[in-house]
């Protein structure tokens, strides 16, 4: 008798979910006793990068949303692969959810062989927060003002500079290979094993440059510990209407952003999924994490689990396309 109710349940759930606005409250109502525990978001980098800039400041206010922790379990390896394997096998019990991004929809192309499919093992639920690219630069590796003075220098002395990025086949690799393409430049790739790792040796003075999101570059920026000279888009950024765009610039084609999004591995209930949902819309609600996008420059998603999905199908694609141009390709 448990088993049926429990299956009517998510079969309530899922009719619910379907209505739209009109079924929140009856969902939530269905799914009163969640969270009942700590529920666990998987972050495919170190500590530091990008993904926890949002990370760390979302899992705050679900705490005071739902009334549970939201453990982050950073798992970096692999461009951000080696977690989203981790997140894919992880119990499809509502406890359990993966917060990924632009790396993991260039995975596909640059890796032969992963242990997960991200369309195949995941549910797309919410895109979070999306930033441009910035080029930053180590100011005493890089004595420039402008990003046509770099880009000059750099034709006349190929492979004079390098850049430093979150791991091969990451966003932050696949935007410097985009810029080469663009440039028609020639710049040495050294990855890492996350954001937070590069940034500390753009910062140090051991690689010339990064290709980053502008959320975890922010405040470094702000501290001039390192320099942006130019933002990946056709606008500047509000958040530093001093630095150029890249249109202004001469790139007008260079348009890179980096995103993050929440998933739940395949077969998570329908009602957990939903109430997850509504913690996300009260959190994207409030005056700190309005407060705390803004000053990185970002955007909180207003996208429908469904939009998120066909995005993500359309990312995958256009990015598939850079990877052919690059010739970029990893042996594992």
């Amino acid at each position: 008798m448990a088993e049926q109710g429990r299956r009517k349940l998510l079969k309530v759930a899922g009719a619910l979910a379907a209505t739209g606005a009109s079924g929140w409250a009856g969902l939530a109502h269905a799914a009163s006793d969640w969270p009942s525990k700590p529920v666990n978001l998987v972050v495919p980098f170190p500590a530091g990068g990008g993904t926890d800039t949002f990370a760390r400041p979302f899992s705050a206010q679900f705490a005071k949303t739902a009334g549970k922790t939201l453990v982050i379990d950073n798992r970096g390896g692999a461009g951000g692969t080696l977690g989203a394997g981790i997140a894919a096998k992880a119990a499809p019990d509502g406890y359990n959810f993966f917060m990924g991004g632009t790396h993991h929809v260039i995975a596909p192309s640059v890796y032969p062989k992963l242990d997960y499919d991200l369309e195949r093992d995941f549910v797309p639920l919410a895109l979070l927060a999306s930033v441009p690219q910035v080029v930053v630069v180590n100011p005493k590796n890089v004595p420039f003002n402008t990003i046509q003075e770099l880009m000059a220098d750099m034709r006349t002395k190929p492979g004079k500079y390098n850049y430093g990025s979150a791991g091969s086949g990451s966003s932050h690799h696949l935007a410097g290979e985009l810029f080469k393409l663009q440039t028609k430049t020639k710049i040495l790739h050294i990855p890492y094993k996350g954001a937070g790792p590069a940034l500390q040796d753009l910062i140090a003075g051991n690689v010339d440059m990064v290709f980053d999101g502008l959320g975890s570059s922010a405040q470094h920026i702000k501290s001039g510990r390192i320099k942006a000279l130019m933002v990946a888009g056709a606008q500047r950024n509000p958040a530093f209407p001093d630095v150029p765009c890249a249109a202004e610039c001469g790139l007008p084609d260079y348009t890179v952003s980096t995103w993050y999004g929440l998933w739940a591995p395949k077969g998570t209930p329908e009602a957990a999924q939903q109430q997850m949902l509504e913690e996300v819309r009260k959190i994207g609600a409030s005056e700190e994490i309005k407060t705390a996008w803004a000053k990185n420059g970002a955007e909180y998603g207003k996208l429908s689990p469904q939009q998120f999905g066909v995005m993500i199908h359309s990312e995958i694609q256009r990015w598939a396309q850079v990877v052919k141009a690059s010739g970029v390709k990893l042996d594992s």
